[in-house]
C-alpha cells in the first residue's frame, strides 16, 4: 500500500486571493490569505477537484491587467 492510499486524513480545498487553489488539512487552521473553496474529501479527490476547475494558472491580477490589454485598456507592463 502506497503512502497517499494508507492517507485516510480529510482535506479541504483552499483558495487565495489571488484565487490559486491549493489543499489543506481540515482539521487545522487555514494560515492567512486562504480561504475554503467548499470542497473537502481525501487528498485525491481535492486534487482531482482542483484539476477539474483551474484552468487558468495565471493569478487573478495578471488576468485582469492582460484582459485590460487585450481590450484596450491599461496596458500591461513587463
Amino acid at each position: 500500500m502506497t503512502e497517499e492510499a494508507a492517507d485516510t486524513r480529510s482535506y479541504l480545498v483552499v483558495l487565495n486571493d489571488e484565487e490559486q487553489y491549493s489543499i489543506w488539512l481540515a482539521d487545522r487552521e487555514l494560515p492567512l490569505g486562504w480561504r475554503p473553496e467548499g470542497t473537502r474529501g481525501s487528498r485525491a479527490e481535492c486534487l482531482a477537484h482542483i484539476g477539474t476547475v483551474w484552468t487558468d494558472m495565471r493569478p487573478l491580477s495578471l488576468r485582469i491587467r492582460m484582459d485590460g490589454a487585450a481590450t484596450g485598456g491599461t496596458r500591461a507592463t513587463v
